[in-house]
């Protein structure tokens, strides 16, 4: 079960007395059943310390079963190729998941007609407010929503599109008013390319998008000026593709729901992995 960190009082016990306040301020280190992941001087940002604490959480679990051997140190160790495919061969024989048979293959299909299409493309361009470390993404979406609805107004003149890209768009692109040139869903960052491509709404026509798109870059305005339909696959054509997708996802979700378990299992210190005890999906 997850808890507090904890930082033993020692000293003379005065609460004015600064040899009390010089062991409280020492910075509390993250350990799971005990095992610490990082020393106290160490500078760890909080993905690096997840991905450490996950990765300690496999060792241990492999420890347990036999495929590692245990470890005296009380640091978590860094892994060799050996330790992870050790650990690999661990998750393959625990983690099993089902392979999707025709009828749910089939089903997705039905219900994302546009993800299989081949030759779509459009004709984009678009304004780019960077979401870069230290910018006050408040203020960032206040400029993004005042130019975007500046553009979706009436009498907008032609040029005024490209003139914002100029003063205001953080991509290259803003030289040429933004414009992208033709691009495929294989062209765009995922979140576009979704936005664009693959929603139900993304034929929604030409013109600037209604609203702002959000992707890892930042905020985009975005302006259609041309459309290519392309041609809608048949299932046969797309039935492997379709099986490995839905494959890769419900191991996804079982070695989610693996961590999990493992995490609930743990006595975890300094560190919430939001671990609850739940059985792995069979």
């Amino acid at each position: 079960m997850s808890k507090p960190s904890s930082v033993a009082v020692t000293g003379c016990a005065d609460a004015h007395c600064a040899c009390t306040a010089s062991f409280a301020d020492e910075p509390a280190i993250a350990r799971i059943n005990g095992v610490a992941l990082h020393r106290a001087d160490e500078p760890i940002s909080q993905n690096d310390l997840l991905d450490r604490a996950h990765t300690e959480l496999l060792r241990q679990e492999a420890v347990r079963q036999g495929y590692l051997p245990a470890s005296p140190s009380a640091w978590a160790p860094e892994l060799d190729d050996e330790a992870r495919s050790a650990i690999e061969r661990m998750l393959d024989a625990v983690v099993v998941t089902p392979e999707p048979d025709e009828v749910a293959c089939r089903r997705h299909f039905e219900a994302h007609p546009e993800r299989f299409t081949e030759g779509q493309a459009l004709h984009v361009r678009h304004i780019l407010f960077a979401a870069t470390p230290g910018v006050d993404v408040h203020a960032l979406a206040v400029r993004a929503e005042r130019a975007l609805l500046e553009l979706c107004g009436k009498e907008v003149p032609p040029d005024r599109f490209a003139q914002l890209a100029a003063e205001l768009s953080n991509c290259p692109s803003s030289v040429q008013g933004g414009d992208l040139g033709w691009i495929t869903p294989e062209d765009c960052a995922p979140e576009l390319a979704n936005e664009l491509f693959f929603q139900k709404h993304a034929g929604w026509g030409m013109g600037v998008h209604p609203r702002l798109v959000h992707t890892r870059f930042g905020l985009h305005i975005i302006e259609v000026l041309g459309r290519r339909k392309g041609r809608a696959l048949r299932f046969e054509e797309v039935h492997a593709r379709i099986a490995a997708e839905l494959s890769h996802r419900s191991r996804a979700q079982a070695l989610r729901q693996y961590m999990r378990l493992l995490a609930g299992a743990a006595e975890l210190e300094g560190i919430d992995l939001d671990g609850v005890q739940s059985p792995l999906v069979q």
